[in-house]
């Protein structure tokens, strides 16, 4: 679980959690449209070279053409449609800004309790160990983020997200797809929820801190 979210890096949450805790926007705009499309390409051939690594070869065969149907359809079409509206018919964009976001939310909310349903058994069988290593990593990753050379606090944040976050919906296609029937799929649920746990509290860390300094 831990090797797929790692090789799925930047989660569209992102945007949302900027939002949240006032970081830069228009980055987090811009790395949500480049990331999970680059993503559909490395990802599985990361997975697949991952796993001879680790003298586990397995016949996994990753649906390209689907990976990049779906992503394209759901992040980068809907992003390159509201970045046009938002050029050339900036009022319109700005009503349908609210609805679009509370229903592209709902769909998120309920697409993850429906996975976490069908696999809640195997994800309370995962160990806390592989939890609090999931856990280290995030903070790592979160941290050499913040610190990695952008030149505002609300660049960084959002950097800091970026690396922290991974794509969970790209992560579960791969699982499902290439590891049907085992207990990986579950793994990746529980590591992807305890991402977007933390992910909220750096959020909620953030947002409390700038109110108090404001």
């Amino acid at each position: 679980g831990m090797m797929i979210l790692a090789a799925a890096p930047f989660a569209p949450v992102v945007p949302v959690f900027t939002k949240m805790c006032r970081g830069d926007l228009a980055l987090a705009a811009a790395l949500t449209g480049l990331f999970p499309f680059l993503s559909a390409i490395f990802t599985p051939v990361i997975c697949q070279l991952a796993l001879h690594q680790l003298h586990q070869p397995r016949n996994i065969g990753f649906h390209f053409p689907m990976l990049l149907l779906i992503l394209g359809a759901t992040i980068t079409l809907p992003l390159a449609t509201g970045l046009c509206l938002n050029r050339w018919r900036h009022h319109l964009a700005q009503h349908l800004q609210r609805p679009v976001e509370i229903i592209s939310e709902a769909i998120g909310a309920f697409s993850l309790a429906f996975v976490t349903c069908v696999e809640f058994r195997g994800i309370i069988e995962t160990g806390t160990r592989q939890l609090g290593i999931m856990g280290g990593i995030f903070t790592a990753s979160a941290l050499l983020g913040y610190l990695g050379g952008a030149t505002t606090s609300a660049a960084r944040r959002v950097l800091a997200l970026g690396a922290a976050n991974r794509n969970i919906a790209l992560a579960l296609l791969v699982a499902a797809g290439a590891f049907a029937g085992t207990p990986v799929l579950a793994a990746t649920v529980a590591d992807g929820l305890l991402m977007i746990l933390l992910g909220l509290l750096l959020t909620g860390f953030w947002r409390l801190r700038g109110a108090a300094t404001a």
